[in-house]
């Protein structure tokens, strides 16, 4: 794996913009894997209410945010534009604790398990706190991305 000082701003990676942009950057990544991370501070988007942390339902959204840096950094280096992508569903999502603890920095994981010619993709995925690595949640999560996405998501007539 190439190490996190070769690897672009994961706002050139991922098609989302401020706030919504919820990692901080890649770690690693190869032919199948990434690792990003993100640190959960005081200000972070979906923090709970008493500052305790962010809710353990957001890894979803980790999750799926590190798989389009996953697609973006692959996109950049055969020469192509990043492209917008659709979190299908997940199976079996995992979470050993209630929320994600102000103060704590976690390692997003994902590798590939299917990508088909028609966009359809499969990614098996973890969330690890990044100090102990003790595994905080996992999911396999399904995703597409369209050939054309403006053509996909085009109203059909009436």
């Amino acid at each position: 794996m190439q190490t996190e000082k070769q690897f672009p701003q994961i706002a050139a990676l991922v098609p989302h913009a401020a706030p919504m942009l919820l990692l901080d950057r890649v770690i690693s990544v190869d032919a199948d894997k990434l690792c990003a991370q993100v640190a959960i501070v005081d200000d972070s988007l979906f923090l709970t209410g008493t500052g305790t942390g962010v809710g353990a339902w957001v890894g979803i959204e980790y999750m799926a945010q590190a798989i389009a840096a996953w697609a973006g950094y692959h996109a950049q280096q055969r020469g192509e534009a990043v492209r917008i992508g659709f979190l299908l569903g997940s199976r079996r999502y995992d979470a050993s604790v209630p929320y994600f603890a102000t103060g704590s920095t976690l390692h997003v994981e994902v590798e590939k398990l299917l990508q088909a010619d028609n966009g359809l993709g499969s990614f098996a995925c973890s969330i690890r706190d990044a100090d102990s690595q003790q595994q905080l949640a996992q999911a396999t999560i399904s995703v597409f991305q369209p050939h054309d996405a403006g053509e996909f998501l085009q109203e059909s007539p009436q």
